[in-house]
């Protein structure tokens, strides 16, 4: 491959579907928002999420983001309920964020735009593995958590330590005992639409469940996921301060809300 896709001028959003064409596919993400034309959908069930502290492995920089990565081999960490059909595994979760605190959110809720969007991916445990769910519409089921500037937020602060040993890119360090459930706001409230990955190949599998309520960290917390590197260690270094895409065209989609 050519060319390594990025967030830059010349590797960014906008080139992703040169090197893959489904990122203009019909199902991509991240959207806009528009609470006016979301309706309530008494179908929804609230969903729950069990995960095993033990479960938490590594933490990576990939050059993209900062990454914690899960042992999902077997049924540790688990996702249930809400537009979900089937328990769901953790396999990692990741953070997106901006230059300045007033962007850096991928998904927009009526033109408002968050500091920051914390992403649980899951995949569906009726597949064999990671693998083989991504090949299916209901493979894949992300929590969509918007970080808003405000007070600091303690827990956050255990994930933001760790950055110190990943600060550049392709670096890992063990990171263990830590349980994402505590980066949950406290209601539970979501909109949920089917959608892609926000990355390259963009695969259109995700069950999307983004969270109503943002969990509110300080600017100092926000300020450390810009200190990380996307440059290897060798490297003239680039720091990584921008690694959201843009809303994707709807497309007919319909989003719904577990809430009125």
């Amino acid at each position: 491959m050519a060319k390594e896709w990025g967030y830059a001028d010349h590797n960014g959003p906008d080139h992703w579907h040169e090197l893959y064409p489904i990122a203009k596919g019909e199902n991509q993400s991240p959207i806009e928002l528009n609470t006016k034309e979301i309706s309530h959908d008494p179908s929804l069930k609230p969903w729950t999420a069990s995960y095993d502290p033990g479960s938490a492995k590594t933490i990576l920089n990939n050059g993209k983001t900062c990454r914690v990565v899960f042992d999902d081999t077997y049924d540790r960490s688990m996702l249930r309920g809400g537009p979900l059909a089937a328990p769901y595994r953790l396999r990692q979760f990741h953070l997106h964020w901006g230059s300045s605190d007033d962007h850096g959110s991928e998904h927009s809720v009526d033109g408002v735009k968050y500091a920051a969007e914390l992403h649980l991916v899951h995949w569906n445990s009726k597949y064999n593995s990671y693998a083989t769910a991504l090949k299916h519409p209901d493979g894949i089921a992300v929590i969509g958590v918007f970080l808003k500037i405000g007070r600091e937020k303690g827990e956050f602060q255990l994930f933001l330590d760790a950055l110190d040993k990943i600060k550049t890119k392709g670096k890992e360090a063990p990171f263990n005992n830590f349980n994402p459930s505590c980066l949950f706001p406290a209601c539970r409230d979501y909109w949920t639409y089917h959608g892609s990955f926000t990355t390259p190949p963009c695969e259109e599998c995700i069950v999307w469940l983004l969270l109503k309520e943002p969990i509110t960290v300080s600017s100092d917390q926000i300020a450390k996921l810009r200190t990380l590197y996307s440059s290897a260690e060798n490297e003239p270094p680039v720091p990584l301060v921008r690694n959201w895409r843009p809303p994707q065209p709807i497309k007919g989609r319909i989003v719904k809300a577990s809430f009125k």
